[in-house]
């Protein structure tokens, strides 16, 4: 296991980014997990940021595409154009040709070029003009997006939103985290120094070590049972399919991994479920009006019994 690695990476997001330590976790673990991190939340909250950090500490080829209303699907995995010069056509690749992929905004586009993401992020291929490329093997999608507003954005679809493996929101931290920030930002940004701890080889081993981390038959059933419970919850009128039931799992692997276990506990799965069901579920019309998704997450986990740690190695 590169755990020395994975610590190195941890460190050096965590020499940016202030009392974020759980959620730059996540963040890895999405990374290690094959899975897309959106991040959702309000301006200046330091989402941009992260993502920088996190492209600088691996070392691997980064791309940051601004979402605008009027950006095409041809904008994002790219085109074919006529050379003058030599008189043919040639292949102008897009910014999703890039180991860590920056969406800003992603909400700001229209439905068509949002989609054009899809492909690229489920099948890790970019078709151009009925040509199929392949992306390269470590392709990570981090976007981000702002809640509150509405005017010129553009709903994700949900088959988009499903895509992404977790949605994460940084928040505004501590008093402690602030005084943290602004002494760390006082005179140039940290983001500067950041050099590469790892490669994007070194990513792409670790997310093949990710997949042989132990399951037990008991932290399986634990995971149907979170399953079934929001299929049957009384505020929620769509569940959790097949496909996000299998990314809890690979989440609940990427998580053990980088606290250096070859086996999965609860807590594993404790921690990834809020940030990887609360964009999937869908609240009936009557629980909109008193509860938030995370609200029913967290009964959820608090209805359904974990195994007993002692007995899932």
């Amino acid at each position: 296991m590169h755990a020395e690695k994975v610590q190195q990476l941890l460190h050096s997001i965590n020499s940016v980014i202030v009392g974020k330590e759980t959620e730059v976790r996540l963040l890895i673990a999405g990374l290690l997990a094959r899975g897309h991190v959106l991040l959702e939340d309000l301006p200046g909250m330091g989402k941009t940021v992260l993502a920088r950090t996190l492209a600088q500490s691996i070392g691997g080829a980064f791309q940051r595409l601004q979402f605008t209303s009027d950006l095409l699907p041809s904008d994002v995995v790219g085109l074919h154009f006529f050379n003058p010069k030599t008189g043919n056509f040639e292949l102008r690749r897009g910014p999703v040709f890039a180991d860590v992929l920056l969406a800003d905004e992603i909400n700001r586009a229209t439905p068509r070029t949002q989609s054009g993401l899809l492909e690229c992020m489920e099948e890790r291929q970019a078709t151009i003009e009925g040509v199929s490329l392949p992306l390269p093997e470590a392709f990570f999608v981090i976007a981000t997006q702002n809640p509150i507003e509405s005017e010129g954005t553009y709903p994700l679809p949900e088959a988009q939103l499903d895509r992404f493996l977790f949605r994460l929101s940084l928040g505004y931290g501590t008093r402690t985290d602030s005084l943290a920030i602004m002494r760390r930002f006082r005179t140039d940004s940290p983001l500067d120094d950041v050099q590469p701890v790892l490669g994007a080889q070194d990513i792409i081993q670790m997310q093949k070590e990710v997949r042989r981390v132990h399951v037990s038959e008991a932290v399986e059933n634990y995971i149907i049972d979170l399953t079934e419970a929001s299929r049957t919850h009384s505020s929620i009128e769509v569940g959790i399919s097949p496909r996000a039931m299998l990314a809890l799992v690979r989440a609940s692997q990427a998580i053990a991994y980088i606290d250096g276990r070859s086996f999965v506990l609860p807590d594993d799965v404790k921690l990834a479920v809020p940030p990887l069901f609360t964009h999937r579920i869908r609240l009936t019309m009557e629980a909109e009006l008193l509860q938030t998704e995370r609200d029913v997450v967290q009964e959820l986990l608090q209805s359904v019994p974990a195994p007993v740690e002692t007995g899932v190695q």
